[in-house]
């Protein structure tokens, strides 16, 4: 199964909440994973911030296109959560 992003708002510049369905939460800062053309325009604060919850496929997409993977979210978070404790 894979996770899925079931809430997600924005905290301030690149850092986003994130819920999963499988009750991860947790702060996730993405500006160093925004690499390659169709995340270059996301550099910016406000075009990051317009990101929406796509419920289908679970995970953050943006007006341009972009999207990450709910798996690599999650990963990311996982890891971010683990350093903390």
């Amino acid at each position: 199964m894979f996770p899925h992003v079931i809430k997600a708002r924005h905290i301030k510049e690149h850092r986003v909440w994130l819920v999963f369905d499988d009750g991860l939460e947790g702060e996730l800062d993405l500006k160093g994973d925004l690499r390659g053309p169709v995340f270059e325009p996301l550099r910016t604060t406000d075009e990051f911030a317009r990101f929406k919850l796509d419920e289908k496929s679970g995970t953050l997409v943006w007006p341009n296109g972009a999207d990450i993977a709910p798996e690599f979210l999650h990963n990311r978070l996982a890891m971010a959560v683990a350093a903390v404790e």
